[in-house]
């Protein structure tokens, strides 16, 4: 059986259009087009309904990619871009794709990959159960491309979801429909819940009698450990990439997830570290940092206005989101462990981790880890 071999390349961006790297990384060989599944970017929007610098890059990484792939090819890769750079966080691009494994390439269980689009959401159904089981299924769907079985061995959901607008309320109320919440911002946060409820039923975290119309963005002990989901206004359906662990790939890359149980919680970011075989006695050491490819995070301010009993103020600030503050937050504390801040942290963490928490997933190399301290035997069932 021909084995299949995940890449994973991480770029610097000087702006939301800024494509030179991975025109440069095409050119040069490193990058082969023709196996990407999906693009993430970090852009430095604000984050909320009117971002546009999320569209402006999509637009830009498509246009790099249109002279090597046909129309189709380039329609299905998966972009996800997450606007919002606050504080230190660092703009930068994520490629992940696969190729066939090499003649040889004995390294596995190993990073597996898969995407998949579902078909545009009927706006009435954003932020309730339409949109839960449509996800669902496209996370089903994702997991058969990466060739995961056992949802058991998917590390983390990556979701681009859908918002509502004055003109996307406009055309459900024309059909006679209603929407469930008129605030666009508020909107955000539905989609974003509703996305990582779909996660948490396709792999089996929760069932689906456990949820309902009137849970959704509203119960927080209803989540999954291992979504992360970002809405945006240039989408109309869900753009999905599943990473798992997998014996049918092979190479040198690792995945292994964590859950904060709030916005300083970067012990298990720790464990986690651990297990994919770095030393993280304390920060990551200058020799060690490249063996970590990636480092994607989820961001929220919680509901309770608390943080280990004392108050903060992002819950109350009107001049910046709370979502704002806790991307900024929250890549301070991971920043602060791995020794960089060229991190994907998405912000609005609604049924993704516990209330004021968030998962998180590290992707390693190997072969750039000096003196690895652990295996790969824990990372797939």
């Amino acid at each position: 059986m021909t084995r299949r071999s995940a890449f994973v390349h991480r770029f610097p961006a000087r702006a939301p259009d800024d494509v030179a790297p991975i025109e440069e990384a095409i050119r040069s060989g490193l990058l082969r087009p023709e196996g990407i599944v999906a693009v993430l970017g970090k852009t430095e929007g604000n984050g909320n309904v009117n971002d546009f610098t999320r569209a402006f890059a999509v637009r830009a990484v498509k246009d790099a990619l249109r002279p090597h792939l046909v129309p189709q090819a380039v329609e299905r890769i998966s972009y996800v871009m997450s606007g919002g750079t606050e504080g230190a966080l660092a703009p930068h691009w994520i490629v992940l794709g696969r190729t066939e494994a090499p003649a040889g390439e004995s390294v596995s269980p190993a990073l597996a990959v898969g995407g998949a689009h579902t078909p545009p959401l009927a706006f009435e159904d954003l932020g309730r159960m339409g949109q839960v089981r449509l996800v669902a299924e496209g996370v089903r769907a994702a997991m058969r491309d990466a060739g995961i079985d056992d949802p058991a061995d998917v590390h983390f959901v990556q979701i681009k979801c859908p918002l509502l607008t004055a003109e996307r309320i406009a055309a459900v109320a024309a059909r006679g429909k209603s929407v469930a919440v008129r605030e666009t911002l508020k909107s955000m946060g539905l989609s974003r819940g509703a996305s990582a409820l779909g996660v948490a039923l396709a792999l089996g975290e929760i069932t689906e009698a456990e949820i309902g119309d009137d849970a959704i963005g509203r119960d927080t002990a209803l989540y999954s450990g291992r979504a992360s989901t970002s809405a945006g206004v240039e989408l109309e359906n869900h753009e999905i990439v599943v990473l798992g662990m997998s014996n049918r790939w092979a190479g040198p890359l690792a995945i292994d997830h964590a859950v904060m149980n709030d916005s300083i919680d970067v012990e298990p970011v720790r464990a986690a570290l651990k297990r994919l075989g770095f030393r993280a006695s304390g920060q990551l050491v200058p020799e060690e940092r490249p063996g970590l490819v990636a480092l994607l995070a989820k961001a929220e301010a919680g509901t309770t206005g608390r943080l280990r009993g004392r108050r903060h103020t992002m819950l109350d600030d009107s001049d910046i989101s709370s979502t704002r503050h806790a991307r900024a937050f929250v890549a301070g504390a991971l920043a602060a462990l791995v020794g960089h801040a060229e991190i994907f942290v998405s912000g609005g963490a609604e049924h993704q981790g516990p209330d004021g928490g968030g998962p998180v997933a590290l992707i390693a190399s190997t072969e750039l880890i000096p003196h690895p301290t652990s295996s790969r035997g824990d990372l797939v069932s």
